[in-house]
């Protein structure tokens, strides 16, 4: 273990550090973490972190008690020991917001609701299967162009169902066991969808820790198609991406329209997924299962190009392809809906206000229970951040306990109904939007911008 000399503090049998000694050690190859005030060094163990090193390295340096708390099931603390340092944290302190958070997930472990996942998963990946064969019977067996633009849509929701479960199964095991859960996770995101389930980890993990930070979420880095707060214009780097946000003369002419540009680019949002699948997989990143990944990938370029060309001719292949993206775009805008509308701020995530956090940069979607199929359980978007183990099934239930906690430490619960949350994310598209059409925003001159934009 290393030695400090001087450097931490004796109090009886105890060894102690500051807080601000412990900041010091934020960085890979010299990473430590304090969980319930015990000062961990997960150096070493960064790499091999399930999660990612993106997660740790967020919070490096710092408390980090109700993310591992969130993240972890109760059988993950036993791994702890031989990470500890021998010192303890000194003067460490826990709100009284975390004392309530860490008394609701206990009271949750203890009536099972972790565990109790209900027939979801089940359900999901039977709708699913027939979702698929109604798809390849309507554009193997049919002619009518009616039962091919059918097709289309049945695939777009196939798409959207498939990516909740892959959803679930990287949050929580769905499955009996880790290796039907794997297994499960491949099949209804790479076999099925297109989208590398390795990917939607990277940057799935990262969103969930630093949630709705512009310069470390890379769910709001989207420059520069767009932009969801002027300070993304002072060209930030992304801690996420290892690069600079480029707010350039074209970032802003594509960001003056935004609001107007919003709906059409999600009917092909798609695309930009499939090619950030492929970027992850054939870089040099360490990717966990990079194989079994590219396997699944390779499963899904076979059958759906070969669907495709099933079809009679090019303007229903096209129409086809089209229609089952505008179908998903579907899930792509309501994933924009939980966070584009909510509070940013720059930097990285603090592990002392976890629960302020996630209810400052979420936002919930309203609606009646027979539609928590169609929304995954993620309109409960604030109640899965907080405990992003908890079976969808059960979001529902634990959503009044959550309004009353933000209630009762004056944090904000907001819950809009689909229409009201479209709304509130176009007004906050235009504002940024508006924002930079500002002549006096000093960024290079670009004529087409100016000659479209000059006269208001």
């Amino acid at each position: 273990m290393e030695t400090f000399g001087t450097f931490g503090l004796m109090e009886g049998e105890k060894k102690y550090i500051t807080a601000e000694e412990l900041k010091e050690h934020n960085k890979l190859g010299d990473l430590w973490i304090s969980i319930q005030g015990k000062v961990y060094n997960v150096s070493d163990w960064a790499k091999e972190h399930p999660g990612g090193e993106i997660s740790l390295l967020n919070l490096a340096g710092q408390d980090v008690t109700d993310a591992f708390i969130a993240y972890h099931p109760g059988t993950a603390w036993q791994y702890l020991d031989k990470f500890f340092t021998g010192y303890h944290l000194k003067d460490f302190k826990v709100s009284e917001v975390s004392k309530d958070y860490r008394r609701l997930v206990s009271e949750f472990v203890k009536t099972g609701m972790f565990e109790k996942k209900g027939h979801v998963a089940l359900c999901s990946l039977t709708s699913v299967a027939i979702m698929f064969l109604v798809v390849l019977y309507g554009v193997l067996r049919c002619d009518s162009v009616w039962a091919h633009l059918g097709s289309a849509m049945v695939l777009g929701m196939l798409w959207m169902q498939s990516a909740y479960v892959g959803h679930d199964s990287g949050h929580y095991q769905v499955m009996a066991s880790r290796g039907y859960n794997k297994l499960s996770q491949i099949i209804s995101g790479n076999c099925l969808t297109g989208i590398s389930i390795a990917w939607w980890k990277w940057t799935h993990n990262a969103h969930h820790i630093a949630c709705n930070s512009l310069d470390h979420d890379p769910d709001l880095q989207h420059i520069p198609v767009f932009a969801v707060s002027s300070r993304l214009f002072n060209s930030i780097t992304s801690y996420f991406y290892g690069r600079k946000l480029e707010f350039d003369p074209f970032a802003r002419f594509l960001i003056s329209y935004q609001h107007w540009t919003f709906y059409p680019v999600m009917c092909v949002a798609r695309v930009n997924l499939y090619v950030q699948t492929f970027l992850l997989l054939f870089s040099n990143r360490k990717v966990p299962d990079r194989a079994l990944n590219i396997m699944g990938i390779l499963v899904f370029w076979t059958w759906f190009p070969l669907l495709v060309s099933c079809l009679p001719n090019w303007p229903e292949r096209i129409m086809f392809v089209l229609t089952s993206f505008a179908v998903t775009s579907i899930q792509h805008v309501q994933f924009c809906l939980n966070h584009f509308s909510a509070n940013v701020y720059v930097g990285p995530p603090s592990g002392n206000d976890w629960f302020e956090k996630q209810t400052s940069g979420t936002l919930d979607i309203s609606c009646s229970s027979w539609m928590d199929w169609f929304f995954g359980g993620l309109q409960f978007q604030l109640e899965h951040h907080l405990f992003p183990r908890l079976p969808r099934c059960q979001l529902r239930k634990v959503s009044p306990v959550v309004r009353d906690l933000c209630k009762k430490h004056n944090l904000p619960y907001r819950s809009l109904s689909f229409w009201e949350a479209n709304q509130s994310t176009i007004r906050t598209l235009r504002t940024a939007a508006l924002q930079a059409r500002d002549l006096t925003n000093p960024v290079p001159k670009n004529l087409l911008w100016e000659a479209v934009n000059t006269h208001g």
